[in-house]
């Protein structure tokens, strides 16, 4: 065993060393809910600053004082973006459209766009749900379009896209190629590189940017700017810490530096322990610092944590305020916005602009406390080892404010020091449900605080870490038993980005609700298409949060408030849960999903419960199942990106799954008649389903096409729930053609595109009836999230190819990984 590999089992407590060789492609360090969420996108935490996963500025910054000297181990100074023109959510502006293919040269400088329509951006479909749009235009599948600006100065430091497209996207400058990207789209608005022919296009005086969209599912969009990123002036004359390793862990991302003289290992924990809800919804997060000499020597060593305004703020312009506390010994900063518009903002690229976020650490290691400006926090503890006295209730902008806290660490020797802090957020509100504003589950009667929850989350840091370090060792143990060592890396990887993407909340009636966020697609709140693959993690560890995720779909229809006779898409966008605002149904892929999950929990519980308290809402849509989900109409799926199909085969295979399912619980409660009739019907189905799939060596994507194929993942229920509708030999030949279409990346969606979704990799491999194939079919999407180009949340969809992200990030979907240690937790 080598050194360093020593080292990663004694720092990890793992039975098998296997973290110094993982390179997620971004590392999550606070995780609480889809708001509070901050990342390092990168190998070294101290290579640029801190994200919000949906890519904008959420500073940690941590700086380390050894004898004096200053090192930064964390974060790094914020560029200023400043915009050249602006988008749509800067300025107004107009700009020339068509829907109509034009002519070759509609990008050129000197183009005629004669006949062409003048509108006001930005530009979106009418499905968009976006504000802005409704002072926008509105097209319908394709628009191109030109810009007319004037520039006085063609000097920049690196000039890029301030560019938000919704789907495919070409830019120009000038007639030069500026950006390009095809089966992709941006959440939001995202800062993009462009060409240097494109730079050095610009001119003083008239410029034309020029741009084509396609929308190829779902809502569309596009809104163009340009802005340039200015390095911080001054920025840190300070000493960058090496690193050294980073460890991921289930609960834990652990990173060890060398600061001169002294090692420093910061630990960000996330007490994400799925068997204790009231733990699990605590909005505090710990950074654990150990410090220990390198040299033999003794040193004095002072660490400061400073945390931007920016996390309690959706723009950085917006105001905030400030407030500080010592309550029972325990020292308190927060930041929130001036306004406090609670439960006013809605959508997908957004962040909280409500409650405020904690900075906390106990009073007994605490030097010094304060806010301030993030640079002038750092100046200050870098010349002289402390902060200005605090300064409330000052008013400030989430980009120009921070608060940071100094534990003095003390005096350092070979045996090392620990010390910590908590980072936590106060939402006070977390969702909106049919009309009524719901607390957070930890405060769910009313009766609690923020205050209270970090001084308990402070009491307890001894047993929590210890529970955290307990469940770390079972994810790993449990994902190495089932799949492997690549696979059990990949299960860790995907825990707390699956858990976070939801928010635990107490329904009117006192049940649980953990209510997702649809990330980076178009931001629904409970959509049933991310319950479905997120179920696994879930299933295995606490059913009752995914029945938490399902009951909100149930209320809909059992309130009248969906009156359809097939389960719902969706409750709303969050944090608003009012109803559908998804503009299309899934009628065969939400009520497939919801009977299969169903039966699932009642194997997972050994009760049927649950599915007698909602029998006859369940029973409504096996009714629908059984005349309209054999043969699918043309209708969108979960993969609704790429778009609609009649006569999905793996569709299908998910009705008959739904039915076979209803069929069981039927026979459960006692409904034995009713069994009866599913199953002679499911039966029919299956031998049905075989002669019009069959495709030569394989099963192919639609009914009616030849030559085409696809993954059906759906078929795994077949084997994890024991419904044994389908001969084995079905999966066989699915797996054994499969491992024939596998790229560098992995294995296609289907035969339409070489993009995939890593997800249903997972679902589709733990078909296979042998270890050998099962990794085989894994090992490409552990290629993909090692070597992915794009340092992003993981997204669970990517390019076969070349391994880059399609769309889609920081997504709870990836519970799906855990679909093998479901299978071994079922057998």
């Amino acid at each position: 065993m080598t050194k360093n590999c020593l080292f990663a089992v004694l720092l990890c407590g793992f039975s098998t060393c296997f973290a110094q060789s993982f390179r997620p492609p971004a590392v999550p360090l606070i995780t609480v809910d889809p708001y509070t969420s901050v990342w390092s996108f990168g190998s070294e935490l101290n290579g640029s600053p801190t994200k919000h996963w949906t890519g904008k500025p959420n500073p940690l910054d941590g700086l380390i004082r050894v004898d004096g000297k200053t090192y930064r181990f964390m974060g790094a100074a914020v560029p200023v973006l400043k915009p050249v023109i602006g988008t749509a959510k800067v300025e107004e502006y107009e700009a020339v459209y068509t829907t109509e293919k034009p002519a070759a040269e509609w990008n050129k400088e000197n183009f005629k766009a004669a006949g062409w329509k003048t509108g006001k951006a930005p530009f979106g479909t009418k499905d968009r749900n976006d504000n802005m749009l409704k002072t926008g235009t509105v097209f319908p599948k394709e628009i191109w379009y030109r810009r007319e600006f004037t520039l006085d100065n063609i000097t920049f430091e690196k000039i890029g896209l301030d560019i938000f497209h919704d789907d495919d996207v070409a830019v120009f400058i000038n007639g030069v190629s500026a950006y390009e990207c095809s089966n992709c789209f941006t959440g939001g608005y995202e800062t993009k590189k462009i060409s240097e022919a494109a730079r050095k296009s610009l001119k003083k005086g008239k410029n034309i940017l020029a741009a084509y969209c396609k929308n190829g599912a779902g809502p569309g969009y596009i809104d163009i700017g340009l802005t340039d990123e200015i390095a911080p002036k001054g920025a840190d004359l300070i000493v960058a810490a090496k690193q050294t390793s980073l460890i991921m862990k289930a609960t834990q991302s652990i990173y060890s530096f060398d600061a001169g003289p002294v090692q420093i290992t910061a630990s960000f924990v996330a007490p994400l322990l799925m068997d204790n809800l009231a733990l699990l919804s605590r909005p505090v997060n710990y950074i654990v610092y150990d410090v220990k000499s390198k040299d033999g020597k003794v040193h004095d060593v002072q660490i400061l944590t400073s945390v931007s305004g920016l996390l309690a703020v959706n723009e950085g312009n917006q105001e905030v305020t400030e407030r500080a506390g010592n309550d029972s010994g325990l020292i308190t900063l927060a930041i929130g916005s001036l306004d406090q518009k609670v439960l006013q903002r809605k959508g997908d690229d957004v962040r909280i602009d409500w409650g405020y976020a904690y900075l906390a650490a106990s009073e007994k290691t605490v030097s010094g406390s304060a806010f301030g400006t993030p640079a002038g926090l750092i100046k200050s503890f870098s010349k002289k080892g402390a902060l200005d006295p605090v300064n409330t209730m000052m008013i400030g902008t989430g980009e120009t404010r921070a608060m940071g806290i100094i534990s003095n660490v003390g005096k350092v020797d070979s045996k090392g020091a620990s010390d910590h802090v908590m980072v936590g957020y106060d939402d006070e509100f977390s969702v909106q449900y049919f009309g009524k504003n719901l607390l957070p589950w930890w405060n769910k009667n009313g009766d609690k605080t923020i205050q209270g929850e970090l001084k308990e989350a402070e009491t307890n840091f001894s047993q929590i870490i210890n529970s955290c370090k307990a469940i770390d060792t079972k994810i790993y143990d449990d994902a190495l038993k089932s799949g492997g060592k690549s696979y059990a890396e990949l299960c860790v990887a995907a825990y707390r980005q699956a858990i976070a993407a939801h928010k635990l909340v107490a329904g009117p009636d006192g049940v649980p609700l953990f209510l997702s966020k649809e990330n980076f697609s178009n931001g629904s709140i409970g959509t049933v298409d991310i319950t479905y693959p997120s179920a696994p993690l879930f299933l295995i560890y606490n059913p009752t949060l995914l029945k938490g995720m399902m009951e909100p779909i149930f209320y809909y229809s059992e309130s009248g408030k969906w009156k359809k006779p097939f389960a719902a898409h969706d409750v709303g966008t969050y944090p608003l849960a009012n109803g559908q605002t998804y503009d299309e149904d899934m009628p065969v892929e939400e009520s497939g999903n919801m009977l299969i999950l169903t039966y699932a929990i009642c194997k997972a519980e050994k009760s049927t419960e649950f599915a007698k308290k909602h029998w006859e809402t369940l029973t409504v849509w096996a009714n629908y199942l059984k005349k309209e989900g054999f043969d699918p109409a043309n209708q969108l799926c979960t993969d609704d990106f790429a778009g609609h199909l009649a006569h999905n085969t793996n569709l299908s295979i998910k009705a008959i799954m739904g039915l076979a399912s209803y069929a069981k619980m039927a026979e459960q409660l006692g409904q034995q008649k009713e069994a009866d009739e599913v199953n002679a019907l499911v039966k029919e189905f299956a031998k049905k389903w075989m002669e019009m799939a069959a495709d030569g060596n394989h099963y192919a994507l639609t009914f009616d096409k030849k030559g085409t194929w696809s993954q059906k993942y759906n078929l795994v229920w077949d084997k994890l729930l024991d419904l044994n509708v389908f001969p084995k030999e079905v999966a066989k030949k699915e797996i054994n053609f499969y491992l024939t279409k596998q790229l560098a990346f992995g294995l296609p969606l289907d035969s339409r595109k070489t993009y995939t979704k890593s997800d249903w990799i997972f679902w589709t491999a733990t078909l296979a009836d042998n270890q050998k194939d099962f990794e085989a079919l894994i090992k490409p999407v552990y290629k993909y999230v090692t070597e992915t180009p794009d340092r992003i949340p993981l997204s669970d969809w990517h390019e076969t190819t070349d391994g880059k992200s399609v769309g889609f990030r920081a997504r709870s979907v990836v519970g799906g990984y855990y679909m093998k240690v479901l299978e071994n937790k079922l057998k």
